[in-house]
């Protein structure tokens, strides 16, 4: 929650500049969409002057307008005058400066210091101007190039460039033009990601745009370059390419487009070129019919037509959100889109939330006692009226296309559900800027460009029918964890979750190093609720398993691996696509609550009884100091939310919160197992049966009925289901059908197959095998470890003796309580086919 005093307001630039607002650009109080023509480059005059004269780009500056046109972009440094001109016609300029990137230029010091030298004589030339609209860095640097000497130093060399235009106009913004050959180069200091694209069929670049966007992650996407030359593909095929490609691009929630080019007079390499004809206008500028069909496109642009216009209902669940609630509902009822509905569902708050909720009367306010966020959900999904349910939270506040683009992008992917970004604002404070680069921040998992494992509850929406298909949110989950849980239930459904890469909101973050534990804490109460449910998504150390990619804005931040580039054979590749490592464990590990209980705390131990042991415990502190640095040093700060104490504050962070986070976890699991209900009664009387069970048993079922595997299997997840048992059942990529959790120690797993002995005629075989979990095999081997231990260090043969003997009685315990976690397991499995009209053939013991 955010309050005067803790407002830390970014630096203002002009009125009158373009400025990144999250996934676009603002000028003033409105957003700016570039919608642009490349100009030039043009032959040199008698003067040298790159540009052609005042009077003649007066003349095209006007018919640019005419195209609905407000960007341009240029290949040199303009000239004052021009700048001037360009403002008067309401134009904005993407400017280049040439440099020899063609060239081996890192090789060469005198070449890097003349580039240094053109990029601060560039940024002073254009420094303060309102009519640019950004400096391009770099244009297209050659694949080659960028292979000799790696990502790594262009990007650097890049970073450079970026700082040398900041430090001559603080408030000017940077690009650099990249393509797909080497989409790979990443510069982090640009203020948003610039693409030359040349696909001439509209699926594949959509597609690629999808791609694009997963690039660019939180920063704009502005296509820089496409074109197609009217002489080869002609003039009508041109025009549909064009219209398709700018709509294309503007649905896919991109910043802007510029084409290429304005005119076919162009010239470079010291010389006209006369064999390509990308122009909207001829060399003697008349106009094309594609120059009509831009200027048709660019007038719907950016907001073309939705095939339809769902009502959506937006749910904003509170509880003592008062200090943001009111920047929260401000942006609710200005977004552009026509058909919806704001329902605040007050969760029992204790502040001024229902004092403020009666200033909006155009909101409908639902007030109730303290149930929790899933049950409040709850309620905004029974009093919403249409079809589309969308939530986020009252420490939000949308952008005004929030809903335009999340709608559109759940029309387009035909999934059940959407999410998208969430960004700390920009009027956060510093602590709140370290809470947003340090782990457990509210993060969406991609599985694809497209689709995602897990949109944040903050900003999510979902068809009513969905919902209404699983009973809306769990209400176990009174903090967090409710979006974790709907989405993995809507999956094994087989429904898909999609993500929409431009519909966001702003989330304020903690601005407190306390309140940012508690919320930690909150996370790990619900991850611990979730690993009850769905264990099956979780490793044996109650740490979650996600198929897809979490999203990190901060690249290196929290992946330590080497990144793979696929550059083709010979660095031929067209599409060079940059692979991040997947997340390192082991380091992981290193700052983990378990890490400090066995290694830190069990050294400290050790060490009490054999003094030379000392050094143990100091290495594990320092192993995860080195970690926590590591991340501190690699996080990438907005510069008006650096501090000089940021990056010891993140460290400390990445210390911490594994285990703030972590304690819960245990604490619930070391809690007493629910008491049985009556419903297991049943499964009881049918274990009661089995004595002298082994570690792997096969149960044989006939029937006469048809009845078939999947029929039984679903009669058994219901049982589990519905009777509380802890249980998983086949993600589809397992090589069994259902694990069933008799506690924390031991599971059995069973397998299933069906005989077809003709006509309706079937005999079922289920397996069960016993297993004990990562848990116990853990305290087996501690228990190992310290019989070894007291071995080597005392000359005491007694002390050996008990330690041995603890390592045959934990064994024994754990060989029990597999043997009791079978005869549940077959009580289940009995009552499951009583249920589904199976007969028992007989009772098959199989040696393991």
């Amino acid at each position: 929650m955010q309050t005067a005093s803790t407002i830390l307001m970014p630096p203002s630039p002009s009125p009158d500049r373009v400025r990144v607002d999250g996934k676009f650009f603002r000028v003033g109080t409105e957003k700016f969409y570039p919608k642009g023509v490349t100009y030039g480059p043009f032959e040199p005059d008698s003067n040298g002057s790159a540009f052609p004269s005042p009077e003649t780009v007066a003349r095209d500056f006007a018919l640019m307008r005419q195209l609905n046109a407000n960007c341009v972009r240029v290949y040199h440094v303009p000239p004052r005058w021009l700048l001037d001109l360009a403002g008067e016609h309401g134009l904005k300029l993407l400017v280049d400066f040439p440099w020899p990137k063609h060239t081996c230029f890192l090789d060469d010091p005198k070449t890097m210091t003349e580039v240094r030298h053109a990029a601060h004589t560039a940024a002073e030339a254009l420094a303060g101007h309102p009519a640019v609209f950004a400096l391009v860095l770099a244009n297209e640097i050659p694949p080659d190039i960028a292979r000799w000497y790696g990502a790594r130093r262009i990007e650097k060399f890049l970073d450079e460039l970026a700082a040398i235009v900041k430090t001559a106009d603080r408030d000017r913004l940077v690009t650099f033009v990249n393509f797909p050959t080497t989409e790979f180069l990443q510069p982090a200091s640009v203020d948003f990601v610039s693409f030359n694209v040349y696909l001439h069929d509209l699926k594949p670049f959509a597609n690629y745009l999808d791609r694009l966007q997963s690039i660019a992650g939180g920063k704009p996407l502005l296509l820089a370059e496409i074109g197609m030359d009217s002489q080869r593909e002609g003039e009508e095929a041109k025009c549909r390419f064009l219209r398709g490609h700018i709509e294309a691009a503007f649905r896919a929630g991109l910043a802007g487009v510029v084409l290429f080019s304005f005119t076919d007079e162009w010239h470079t390499g010291g010389h006209s070129i006369e064999n390509w004809f990308f122009g909207l206008t001829d060399r003697q500028r008349n106009r094309k019919p594609s120059f009509d069909a831009v200027a048709e496109a660019f007038a719907l642009a950016p907001r073309f037509p939705l095939p339809s216009y769902p009502k959506v209902s937006v749910v904003v669940a509170s509880y003592n959100g008062a200090r943001t609630l009111p920047a929260c509902l401000d942006s609710l009822l200005h977004l552009n889109y026509p058909d919806y509905e704001v329902i605040l569902v007050d969760d029992g708050s204790t502040d001024d939330t229902a004092r403020i909720a009666a200033h909006y009367p155009t909101v409908r306010a639902v007030h109730e006692p303290n149930l929790g966020l899933s049950a409040a959900r709850n309620t905004g999904i029974l009093a919403a009226m249409g079809e589309i349910v969308a939530f986020t939270d009252s420490d939000c506040r949308a952008d005004e296309d929030w809903l335009y683009y999340l709608i559109g992008d759940l029309l387009k992917t035909g999934a059940c559900a959407i999410g998208g970004h969430n960004f700390p604002p920009p009027e956060d404070n510093w602590i709140a800027g370290v809470v947003a680069v340090s782990p457990g921040a509210p993060a969406h998992v991609m599985l694809t460009d497209r689709e995602a494992e897990h949109v944040p509850g903050c900003n999510m929406a979902f068809w009513k029918w969905a919902l209404d298909a699983i009973n809306g949110f769990d209400p176990i989950y009174r903090a967090a964890g409710d979006d974790v849980d709907v989405c993995w239930r809507l999956m094994q459904r087989g429904w898909k979750i999609g993500f929409s890469h431009a519909g966001f909101v702003w989330h304020y973050r903690r601005n407190t190093v306390a309140a940012y534990l508690k919320q930690q804490r909150g996370y790990g109460v619900a991850e611990s609720l979730l690993r009850h449910k769905h264990p099956e998504y979780f490793n044996s150390l109650g740490g979650m398993r996600w198929r897809g990619r979490i999203y990190n804005p901060l690249r290196g931040a929290e992946g330590f691996g080497r990144f793979v580039i696929y550059h083709g054979v010979f660095g031929s590749g067209l599409f060079q696509t940059l692979y991040a490592p997947e997340q390192v464990g082991f380091l992981a590990l290193l700052t983990s609550l378990e890490w400090h209980i066995l290694f830190t705390l069990g050294g400290i131990l050790l060490a009490l009884i054999w003094s030379p042991l000392w050094p143990l415990p100091v290495l594990t502190l320092l192993a995860s100091f080195s970690v926590a640095l590591a991340a501190a040093a690699r996080v990438n700060l907005p510069s008006w939310q650096r501090h000089r104490w940021s990056r010891p504050l993140v460290g400390l962070l990445y210390l911490l919160q594994p285990i703030v986070r972590g304690w819960p976890r245990y604490a619930y699991r070391l809690q007493r197992p629910p008491t049985p209900s009556a419903a297991r009664a049943a499964v009881t009387t049918f274990a009661a049966q089995y004595r002298g069970v082994g570690s792997v048993q096969t149960l044989n079922f006939w029937n006469e009925h048809g009845v078939e595997r999947v029929e039984f299997l679903q009669k058994l997840v219901e049982i589990l289901e519905r009777d509380g048992w802890q249980a998983s059942a086949d993600s589809g990529w397992d090589e069994f059908d259902v694990t069933i959790y008799g506690d924390r120690l031991t599971e059995v797993v069973v397998h299933t197959v069906c005989e077809n002995h003709g006509g309706p005629k079937r005999l079922l075989r289920a397996r069960l095998s016993a297993h004990w979990t990562l848990l116990a095999k853990v305290w087996l081997w501690a228990a190992v470890a310290l019989a070894a231990f007291f071995v080597a260090a005392t000359s005491r043969v007694w002390w050996a003796g008990y330690a041995w003997l603890l390592v045959v009685l934990v064994m024994l315990f754990l060989h029990l309580r597999a043997r009791r976690t079978m005869r549940q397991g077959l009580g289940l499995v009995d009552l499951a086919a009583q249920q589904t009209g199976l007969s028992k053939l007989n009772f098959g013991k199989i040696q393991p």
